[in-house]
């Protein structure tokens, strides 16, 4: 009897212990879905499983990552927002749209720390993720832009700095020169180059392409379609290109810069756009400057963890390790200040070009009307001898339209 009363001492005595130790917590469970570029699929793995880890006391993580390209995720959102990623990866030209849908969280968690951090309210990048003053993504990058490569067992640094002499080195070399005209992000350059402007207003674009000026810049690009030193090639064409050995100069941007480098070698090298022969004179190459951007859906279920892991995406060790795994320039004031991004001599051919970029902002009309007006050079559809003027206009028009709807 005794013996039971003692076994029944020290039950009611574990059993009190028990009662009086705190009850673990319970984690909380997020779902949450990441797109970013089909390129970045690997890094951005990495990074969710360092942001699981990170916050593992806090929360159980299940996080899909998506392909989904910057250049098309605003279309990709607005097909289904509520459907759509809780976070996404988009360039900065989108946001307009995106932000008029409805479609982005403003970002209301270390707001001002993330505007200090990339530069503070008047860099380029914050300036580029903000609406009617708020703050509705989180910059990533801040080298959107492009410039040219080249080889340079083929070219001097006097042959690129202008488009004839490259032309010529290339036709020589028996390789090609490659810059995709049928694409408005490049074919900018000629005509705002040479002055012309193209402005948008929040609804719609205007442009002053189709004036005498104008037509004397299609006439260059024209000549530089129509030479044998030339290639029209996108941005796959472009790589393979380098990789074959028949492109040995090129416009392009960072996201390419490691192929160029593994393919030449020593010999790799990058600057600013040249100048082009516009009615006998030299003319500097302008560029648009961009950004690529992280954004959160203004629907996501978990809005406070979903804000978390775009500023994690985003922060300045990633941008640190986007750089030196994909080689893209950091818009993080202290990462594009560290001594391995200012030694990248992409991102030092972008800040050179910078000088005669312009911040990208154009309504969805531009990229259209503008893709028609190249192709129908880079088909030879448009010659010397044909109605430029008509063909002006015609691309002018639709740059200018009304948006529908």
């Amino acid at each position: 009897m005794k013996k039971v009363f003692s076994l029944m001492l020290v039950l009611i005595s574990i059993f009190g212990l028990a009662a009086c130790q705190p009850k673990e917590e319970e984690l909380e469970e997020v779902s949450l879905t990441v797109w970013a570029s089909e390129l970045d699929q690997t890094l951005m793995q990495t990074m969710i499983e360092s942001f699981k880890e990170a916050y593992k006391d806090e929360a159980i993580f299940t996080i899909t990552l998506g392909a989904v390209s910057e250049a098309t995720a605003k279309d990709q959102v607005l097909t289904d927002i509520e459907a759509a990623a809780d976070v996404f990866a988009f360039a900065d030209d989108q946001i307009n749209e995106l932000y008029v849908a409805g479609a982005l969280q403003e970002v209301q968690e270390n707001t001002a720390a993330i505007i200090a951090a990339n530069g503070g309210a008047e860099a380029g990048a914050i300036k580029a993720a903000t609406k009617n003053g708020k703050l509705y993504a989180y910059p990533m990058t801040a080298d959107n832009g492009y410039f040219l490569f080249y080889d340079k067992s083929v070219y001097t640094e006097n042959d690129v700095k202008t488009l004839d002499g490259i032309l010529a080195k290339a036709q020589s070399d028996g390789s090609k020169f490659t810059m995709q005209i049928n694409n408005g992000w490049y074919l900018y350059s000629f005509f705002a180059g040479a002055g012309l402007q193209l402005t948008y207003n929040g609804t719609v674009n205007s442009a002053n392409w189709n004036n005498a000026t104008g037509v004397k810049v299609t006439e260059s690009i024209i000549r530089i379609a129509s030479h044998p030193g030339y290639i029209n090639l996108n941005d796959a064409g472009f790589v393979s290109g380098i990789k074959d050995g028949s492109v040995s100069a090129g416009v392009n941007g960072v996201w390419n810069a490691t192929e160029a480098q593994n393919k030449w070698g020593a010999n790799y090298a990058a600057t600013k756009l040249p100048t082009y022969t516009l009615d006998g004179q030299q003319v500097q190459m302008s560029s648009f400057a961009g950004y690529k951007l992280m954004g959160v859906n203004a629907l996501t279920l978990q809005p406070y963890w979903a804000m978390k892991l775009a500023e994690w995406f985003t922060n300045e060790d990633n941008q640190i390790l986007r750089f030196q795994e994909r080689g893209l320039g950091p818009s993080n004031v202290n990462a594009a200040n560290s001594t391995e991004v200012k030694a990248s001599p992409a991102i030092s051919a972008l800040a050179q070009q910078g000088a005669f970029a312009t911040v990208q902002n154009v309504g969805g009309n531009y990229w259209s009307p503008t893709e028609t007006f190249g192709n129908m050079i880079v088909n030879a559809e448009l010659t010397l001898q044909g109605n430029i003027q008509d063909a002006l206009d015609i691309m002018v028009q639709g740059i200018v339209a009304q948006p529908i709807g």
